[in-house]
């Protein structure tokens, strides 16, 4: 290419992002801060725009910039990822790993094992990225997302880390007040905490019991009292009395074993909310990505042996001498 982008520029370029400063770059580069600020000068020049918005402590990416940068990462990285299919480098997981997560769940645990996993792979740029729903395939917004229930579809390739259940819980004061329910249309008379996550209609609740000719399902327009986007929020209204929540087990479990919250309609199941790494079918021999997902995979069956282990029924104990189903006023 005579002109605009240069194979060489991207890696560059991602080292200057990187590195924050004309300065650091160049000792990165094992070059002058002068042949840095030439080298960006020449790439502007090419692109016919500004790439990086210079002051005399701060270099901030332009607009531009930011999106130069993200293409060129992601570039990298399917070089890097041919590199080592072909067997062509040096047999360790190099490049750009984004990996994107929930909210909760990505801060009590992917961050951590992210933290663990860099220490192991120094070589490798991880990217952690929180959100409350994971981002459309479109996108191409991650290489690895943590993600709960069944995978969206067949375009990508998912691996089950461990089981995992939603509960509806209380808080034992909240039971002893407006009384245990003991079917799911109960729920209807009761204050309950909502969280507005993924996809599921707001507020609307999927129950059932039974296998086989027995089987039976409820599906519960609840009343909410409550409501966030933000699961550790509505954990926190839940222990503090103000209603029955329907939250995954990875986040409420250590509540239920110390009795701060107890179990509401334990012979009830909700959706299968099992916790998977879902990759895209491209990326699915990168070795970063299958070096990651075997690391938190290893990490996540010793969190679901030590959940099997659970005795069952510590979370589905009842609150001390509560009254009958009764309902708020």
């Amino acid at each position: 290419m005579g002109n605009g982008i240069q194979p060489a520029d991207l890696r560059f370029f991602s080292v200057l992002a990187g590195a924050g400063s004309l300065g650091a770059a160049a000792r990165e580069l094992g070059v002058t801060t002068p042949a840095v600020s030439k080298h960006l000068a020449l790439m502007e020049r090419r692109l016919g725009v500004p790439l990086v918005n210079r002051t005399t402590r701060r270099m901030g990416l332009t607009p531009e910039g930011e999106l130069y940068l993200a293409h060129a990462r992601r570039i990298l990285g399917e070089i890097d990822d041919l590199e080592q299919l072909l067997g062509t480098s040096r047999g360790t997981p190099t490049g750009l790993l984004r990996v994107n997560a929930t909210l909760g769940f990505g801060r009590s645990h992917v961050a951590p094992l992210i933290s663990d996993f860099a220490r192991r792979h120094p070589q490798l740029e991880v990217q952690l990225q929180l959100s409350v729903n994971p981002p459309p395939l479109t996108d191409d917004a991650f290489d690895v997302c943590i993600r709960f229930g069944e995978p969206p579809d067949a375009r990508v390739i998912a691996r089950r880390l461990a089981p995992n259940r939603r509960l509806l819980c209380a808080a034992p004061a909240y039971l002893q007040r407006f009384g245990v329910p003991q079917l799911p249309q109960d729920l209807v008379a009761h204050r309950c905490i909502a969280i507005r996550q993924g996809d599921d209609a707001y507020g609307t609740w999927r129950l059932s019991t039974g296998k086989g000719m027995r089987a039976r399902s409820e599906t519960v327009k609840t009343r909410s009292h409550l409501a966030t986007n933000d699961g550790e929020i509505a954990v926190a209204w839940a222990l503090d009395g103000h209603g029955i929540l329907m939250r995954s087990e990875w986040d409420i479990v250590r509540h239920l074993d110390s009795g701060r919250l107890v179990q509401v309609l334990p012979g009830w199941d909700t959706p299968a909310a099992d916790i998977h790494a879902v990759v895209p079918q491209r990326l699915q021999l990168s070795s970063r990505v299958r070096a990651f997902v075997d690391f938190i995979a290893q990490d996540f069956a010793g969190l679901g042996a030590s959940r099997t282990m659970r005795q069952p029924d510590r979370c589905n104990a009842s609150p001390p001498s509560p009254p009958s189903t009764g309902a708020p006023t």
